[in-house]
This record gives C-alpha cells, structure tokens and sequence, in this order.
C-alpha cells in the first residue's frame, strides 16, 4: 500500500501474529476525511479476513492519534441544503460505522496506542480498542459539541459502559480536555506511559497476546464484549458453549502439557 494513503495497514516490523493500522494525516493530525472515510472499512476487512494476524495495533502517523472529523472537509459541505448535508453525512457515517463493528466482532484482538490528540471520532476508534495505552502527553476530547453535532463511532456507546451514564454525559455536553492520567483514572483507557516507552509497552502487550491460544483471545473478547446485553443465564450458557470450545482445541491440550511440564506453552 502506498504511503500516500489515508491508513496504513501493515505487518509488524519485528512481532510475527501482530499488524498495524496506522491512521495516514499526520499533517492534519490525523484527522478524518472523506478519502479516510473510504478508506477504513477495506483496511479493517483486510485484518479480520488474514488468519495469521491475531492482534491489531491501531495508531496514529506522527505525534497525535486523531483529532477528530476534518473541519475543512467538512466545510465544503455548506454550499448544500440542509437536507443534502443530512443525506451525505448519513451515508458516510453508516459506511464507517460498519468498520467499528467488524472491529468488535472480529476475532483479532485490538490495541489502540495514543499519542497527542485524541478527539471526537478519533476518542470513538481509542475507546472502542479492546485495550488503549496511552502515552502521558496524550489528551482526550469528545469534541462534538463545538460544532453543534453529537458523537458517532460508538461514542454513546462505548463511554457509558467504561465510565458510567452520569461520567459519559458529563464528557460529552461539557466536552473539557482530559488528561491521559484522568482517562485512565475514569476507566475509559487502560494504562499510561512517558512517551518514550509507549511504542515498546504497546509492543510488550501485544506479543503477550499473539503468543496466547487464539480462541482463548477471541473467545474472551466475545463473552466480554456481549455481556452487558446478556441475561445470566444467556451469558453462563456462552461461557459454556466458549469454554467447552476451547477445551476441544490441541491448544488447550498444549496448555496442560507445558504446564505439568513446567515450561512456556507454545500455541498454534
């Protein structure tokens, strides 16, 4: 892929399972675009459709993850009437959201490592990673109420169940910069890091789970990710059905081996 386009999705340099989705503006911070809009869904299809990669490391080109939608792109948009600016944003915003939701339900587990600024959609894509590492320099922003819209990617969704209703709202109508510190505190980001070690802390997790059983990781990121809609019983029969799976691999027969062996498990 060349490195003129808008994301970059590409094996990791030296961690074999692993690849990168790097978000390609970085003149722009990174911010999103209609040729970005385009973009995305492909590159997330790519991932979820190669069976070697088991974890995904979303980032950002440069020294900031997204800054959110790009304000200029969004300009040329005003010579419309209102219902074509409806009709066109509409349609861009159901063709990315449907790369968000094969990212949830893709087996490949997801990273995201922030840097700089992370706002509006950008927050959206961060949060919505199965894990987010953040550098201590990075900041976040919901962002959408200072150009009179509301929040896309998932926002509503993901915020409430990381941090609270009252907490989410609270982000989103106010709309005040959070610190990466404060983010981790409120529970919406996993971790901080200087900036000088967050490429090798996201490194270190994200080997961590490429060398692990894949249907273990899949299976996790599927019970934990469905659970808030599911009853008890709904979610013990899931844990269950996954369990017994997973019990059936030669994974799991290589887990018991190496550890009555007492010695490192090597998974397929």
């Amino acid at each position: 892929m060349s490195t003129e386009s808008p994301i970059l999705v590409a094996p990791h340099a030296t961690l074999a399972g692993v690849a990168t989705l790097t978000l390609n503006r970085p003149k722009a911070l990174n911010a999103l675009d209609t040729a970005m809009t385009k973009a995305f869904v492909p590159a997330v299809q790519q991932i979820a459709s190669d069976p070697s990669i088991r974890v995904l490391i979303v980032q950002g080109a440069g020294d900031h993850f997204m800054a959110g939608g790009d304000i200029k792109n969004f300009s040329e948009t005003l010579t419309e009437s209102g219902a074509e600016r409806k009709k066109h944003f509409l349609e861009m915003i159901h063709f990315i959201h449907a790369g968000i939701e094969l990212m949830q339900r893709m087996d490949v587990v997801t990273v995201a490592k922030v840097r700089g600024a992370c706002a509006g959609f950008g927050m959206s894509i961060a949060i919505g990673c199965d894990l987010t590492v953040a550098s201590d320099d990075a900041y976040f922003a919901t962002a959408y109420k200072a150009i009179g819209l509301t929040p896309d990617g998932g926002q509503s969704y993901f915020l409430p169940r990381l941090v609270g209703v009252k907490k989410a709202m609270e982000l989103t109508l106010l709309s005040e910069r959070i610190k990466a510190d404060e983010a981790a505190r409120l529970g919406f980001i996993n971790k901080v890091v200087s900036v000088a070690e967050l490429d090798a802390a996201v490194d270190r997790i994200a080997a961590q789970i490429a060398r692990s059983a894949r249907g273990s990781m899949a299976g996790i990121k599927r019970l934990t990710n469905t659970s808030m809609s599911n009853t008890l019983s709904a979610q013990l029969n899931a844990e269950a059905e996954s369990f017994s799976t997973c019990a059936s691999k030669d994974d799991f027969a290589e887990g018991i081996r190496s550890f009555i062996e007492k010695r490192p498990a090597k998974f397929d």
